[in-house]
């Protein structure tokens, strides 16, 4: 790990994206666009354990997943379980990610963040009856698109942060 990486600036750089991220998730939506919103947290949390994984990893994910689920109102150690999850398999291939282009790291959004909703629908659907609906991979979808945006403005305000 280079100095940059130890850094204050990095420490509050870190914690300044995952609040954008919370408020992002809390933004209100009309009732047809709330399927499509992105796994915000999600995404923060894969870019920072790819990008310092002996910092940020599994114990991240599983606090973050708390106040995710505080904020949502979801089960409590729902979103903890699946960010956890998620963050696990970044942190064990962090170093083959990293080195994807674009359009991969894309695609390996997908598998990441499908494993997400895929979690959080397994523990909704024991939890309540609902019915399962193509809706829920929306985010899927939408989180992977929004992965270059995401990756480049949080490696964009890193830098800046340290200059």
């Amino acid at each position: 790990m280079n100095q940059a990486q130890t850094s204050p600036e990095s420490l509050t750089t870190i914690v300044m994206t995952f609040l954008l991220a919370f408020i992002l998730v809390a933004v209100p939506l009309p009732e047809w666009a709330v399927g499509f919103r992105p796994a915000w947290v999600a995404l923060v949390l894969i870019y920072w354990v790819m990008a310092l994984p002996h910092r940020i990893g599994v114990v991240t994910g599983w606090f973050t997943g708390l106040l995710l689920d505080g904020l949502t109102g979801n089960v409590l150690g729902q979103n903890a379980l699946a960010l956890s999850i998620v963050a696990y398999i970044v942190y064990v291939l962090h170093m083959r990610i990293r080195v994807f282009p674009m359009w991969q790291q894309c695609l390996t959004m997908i598998v990441l963040v499908g494993i997400h909703q895929l979690v959080n629908i397994l523990i909704i659907r024991a939890v309540y009856i609902t019915p399962w609906t193509f809706w829920y991979w929306v985010t899927v979808l939408t989180s992977a698109l929004m992965w270059p945006w995401v990756s480049m403005g949080i490696h964009w305000l890193n830098r800046s942060a340290r200059s």
